[in-house]
């Protein structure tokens, strides 16, 4: 583990592994499709293994890595997944061993130099890095959504890390050392009730920064404004666009 981790996750792990919302089955297909084999894949930064989980359909072998113990123990266990703790730019893996290399949510956590030159290391001739983010989500139901927008922005805004404004471009300004491929529209796209939006929101970093900060729960604010709005037995169309970038070793 590298001294300058930033662990903003630790404190959220089960309600992470809870809530988070899952990439699309049809995004790790596409992966196995353009990846040089399907032997070996490293998931980086994997969390609780939202994205790890979907690689192990297409995947022989996921190895599966987080710089947080909190993460990898709350991650469900999976006969072609091998979960470790390990950072993002020493993974312990062997040279050009990997097929694939996928980050979920968590390349501005990176220090990108040192993770780059791991990546190519790693990565077999031909190997793909692909990377990808979401912002902030949107809800099909205007009234809900202008409060959920206001909670992001508002509420726990000042309580998000930094880097959070490299998520909102997209990762489109980071350098990206690799022959890059264009990539198909993905989306995650889910039917939510209120209980689960509310739990989302409980495992975001700033909401726990915001807990630490000022001894008070936000979402039990909000829930008290959504009472008239969003019944338990209703759920609505919730969407989050992911942005990518994918690319081959250079060799």
């Amino acid at each position: 583990m590298t001294q300058n981790f930033k662990d903003h996750f630790s404190n959220v792990a089960k309600t992470y592994a809870s809530y988070r919302p899952q990439y699309p089955a049809e995004l790790y297909a596409w992966l196995a499709k353009i990846s040089p084999s399907t032997a070996l894949v490293w998931d980086c930064a994997c969390g609780t293994g939202q994205a790890s989980l979907g690689l192990a359909e297409h995947f022989q072998q996921v190895i599966a890595t987080d710089a947080s113990a909190q993460q990898i123990a709350a991650a469900e266990p999976q006969p072609k997944i091998e979960w470790r703790v390990a950072s993002a730019e020493t993974s312990g893996l062997a040279d050009n061993s990997v097929d694939l290399i996928t980050v979920a949510q968590a390349l501005h956590w990176f220090d990108l130099e040192k993770f780059y030159a791991e990546a190519q290391r790693v990565l077999k001739p031909n190997g793909v890095l692909a990377v990808w983010t979401y912002g902030v989500l949107k809800i099909a139901e205007p009234r809900i959504d202008a409060l959920a927008q206001d909670f992001y922005s508002n509420t726990v805004g000042p309580y998000w890390p930094p880097e959070r404004a490299i998520v909102e471009t997209g990762y489109r300004d980071l350098a990206f050392p690799f022959q890059e491929l264009s990539v198909p529209t993905f989306s995650m796209q889910l039917n939510w009730s209120k209980a689960q939006l509310m739990g989302y929101f409980r495992s975001w970093s700033a909401t726990d920064r915001y807990i630490q900060t000022k001894g008070s729960d936000p979402v039990s604010d909000l829930e008290q404004q959504l009472a008239d709005l969003w019944d338990e037995a209703t759920s609505y169309l919730t969407e989050w666009p992911l942005a990518f970038r994918v690319g081959r070793k250079n060799t």
